[in-house]
């Protein structure tokens, strides 16, 4: 009867320790204190939230409201954000996209830029100006081509 009860022992405090070693960890299994997470406000820092200054942007103005089919308009304006050299790009608006035109510039030393493109469809072109390679744009600006 003596081994029944050591065996029965053993299996007892085996059965303990994979409960202790499931619901707190082999710290707690044994027998170091488990010490509580560091709370996020103690230990985390926040991240810095991006300045408006970080913001890229671009500005644009077109040099006439309305042409003939064929002419040219100038576009310009100026960026905040953008390197001085970085490409940029006109589009206009077809079918609900934004289709490059050949029309390109960079970045000039005081962040300005000016760009000439060739509007040959007759109608409202709606336009704008995109940084290559960057998901910034100008605000849309509609010139009336005749």
């Amino acid at each position: 009867m003596h081994t029944t009860q050591r065996q029965f022992s053993r299996a007892l405090a085996a059965g303990a320790l994979s409960v202790a070693l499931l619901s707190a960890g082999s710290a707690g299994a044994f027998g170091t204190e488990a010490k509580p997470a560091p709370s996020p406000t103690m230990s985390a820092k926040p991240h810095p939230k991006p300045s408006p200054t970080t913001m890229a942007s671009i500005s644009i103005k077109a040099s006439t409201a309305s042409v003939k089919a064929g002419d040219s308009v100038t576009f310009t304006g100026r960026t905040s954000g953008l390197k001085v050299g970085w490409p940029l790009v006109l589009q206009h608006q077809k079918g609900g996209k934004w289709i490059p035109l050949k029309a390109t510039a960079k970045v000039k030393n005081g962040s300005s830029y000016s760009l000439t493109g060739k509007l040959n469809n007759p109608g409202s072109e709606h336009l704008r100006v995109a940084a290559v390679g960057k998901k910034v744009y100008s605000p849309t600006v509609t010139v009336n081509v005749g």
